[in-house]
């Protein structure tokens, strides 16, 4: 078997059903047995294309296209059933580096949102970040009106905003501390700030973190962030930059987003997932999670249940 379709369903759904992996193995050729990698939740379904849907006679897999079709087909065979799906080569599934985005990604907050409920501003920088993430202005332009905004706020309000406000997304940390024990780099990248991506990166359990810094005059915020701002082209430099210090090839990569500036660095992954993402981005990427929690990026590189680091 060359390839491998990954089905997992929603947390707590129990919806792979032996029917609904038998209708699923029956729509992909030369299927084999289903593996599964946690019961009624995650399952492969190993299947052999053959020379009709884009093998090389090397071996290799002459159309990554043919991937997204197969997902596709399999979804129209599964109907509204909460299942996300990811097919890919079985070679090198397994992924040696991860790029995360943090807000609305790590965490389930966009935090230059909540900085703004302190100043009464979060309905109007939230309809920003919106548009932005959808890709419909500008990041950079978005981020310098959005931080003016923030002027005189004192900075002593992170420390409420993620004690009280900001909440890990599920499966984040098993995803980390997981791939971090079988030899992956993790690095989390964000258009956000350092102020959170410090304290956040380091709860999650990330190498490093890279974000943008605000600019702090006597306890309080300038309303300005520190030039050049890291957005779409710098995560994509980052996931460059980091796959080759640690001698990746590129396909040894993950990255993994929501919003527009995330883009370029899911299509330049190995495998590039949106998470729950905006519509252009989910349509875009390479594969995506609609319906579970960040447990589903490990079931896709072939992880089983009881191989996750929980601690």
């Amino acid at each position: 078997m060359t390839h491998i379709a990954t089905l997992v369903g929603a947390p707590g759904a129990q919806v792979l059903t032996p029917n609904l992996l038998a209708a699923a193995a029956r729509r992909l050729p030369g299927a084999g047995h289903p593996v599964i990698l946690s019961a009624g939740e995650a399952a492969d379904i190993p299947f052999a294309p053959g020379a009709a849907h884009g093998n090389r006679a090397d071996g290799g897999f002459a159309d990554a296209s043919y991937c997204r079709a197969a997902v596709s087909v399999l979804r129209l065979g599964l109907g509204d059933a909460p299942v996300d799906i990811f097919v890919q080569p079985v070679e090198g599934r397994r992924k040696k580096l991860l790029l995360a985005d943090m807000d609305s990604t790590m965490i389930g907050q966009e935090c230059i949102d909540e900085l703004a409920d302190f100043v009464g501003l979060k309905g109007k920088v939230a309809a920003i970040t919106e548009r932005a993430m959808r890709g419909e202005i500008a990041f950079e332009p978005a981020l310098r009106e959005r931080v003016a905004l923030l002027a005189g706020l004192d900075a002593g309000v992170v420390e409420t905003a993620i004690e009280e406000r900001i909440t890990l997304t599920p499966g984040g940390r098993t995803l980390v501390q997981t791939m971090r024990a079988n030899g992956a780099y993790t690095a989390l990248v964000s258009g956000g700030f350092t102020v959170f991506t410090s304290r956040i990166g380091e709860a999650i359990g990330f190498q490093e973190n890279r974000a943008n810094t605000l600019l702090i005059e006597d306890g309080k915020f300038a309303g300005r962030v520190v030039e050049p701002i890291l957005g779409k082209a710098a995560k994509l430099a980052t996931l460059k930059e980091l796959t080759a210090a640690h001698d990746l090839a590129p396909e040894e990569t993950l990255a993994i987003g929501d919003g527009a500036n995330d883009l370029a660095m899911l299509e330049a992954a190995g495998l590039g997932v949106a998470y729950h993402a905006k519509p252009a981005v989910a349509a875009a990427a390479q594969a995506r999670v609609d319906h579970g929690d960040l447990t589903a990026l490990l079931y896709a590189q072939g992880y089983r249940a009881d191989e996750f680091v929980t601690a």
